[in-house]
């Protein structure tokens, strides 16, 4: 038999107050799954929404979406985001629709980072994943 997974959202007085992710998150007993950078490309390989950001972050939550269900996983597995924007200033957008997402009670640990440019020009963000599945 195994131990059932645990994760602890911790959020000390002793740090600065998040918003909108948690500063720790703690696992006990969890499958790690490593999901590398995704961008906007759909399952045929094509770009979407090139010019606009909300579409191109719904696409990356859609594959998101489908790499954690190939592990047997969801959002409310994910314990830590890391977003690369190449216009942070545009985060609240980015935000708005990982809310429609994740379990925004206890959010993932997250950080941000703007970017000069991602590996292809029309792309405006990459997010990578960590999730904890059950054993």
């Amino acid at each position: 038999m195994t131990a059932s997974r645990q994760i602890k959202y911790i959020n000390p007085d002793t740090m600065p107050p998040p918003f909108g992710y948690t500063n720790v998150v703690e696992v006990r007993n969890g499958r790690m799954i490593y999901i590398s950078g995704q961008v906007a490309l759909n399952r045929d390989g094509q770009i979407v929404g090139i010019g606009d950001l909300a579409a191109q972050t719904k696409q990356v939550f859609e594959n998101i979406k489908a790499a954690l269900e190939a592990a047997e996983a969801s959002f409310d597995d994910v314990v830590k985001f890391t977003f690369f924007l190449t216009d942070i200033s545009q985060i609240q957008v980015v935000r708005d629709i990982r809310d429609t997402y994740i379990n925004t009670a206890n959010p993932p640990a997250s950080s941000a980072v703007e970017v000069r440019r991602l590996v292809n020009e029309h792309f405006l963000i990459e997010i990578e994943a960590i999730a904890a599945g059950k054993l």
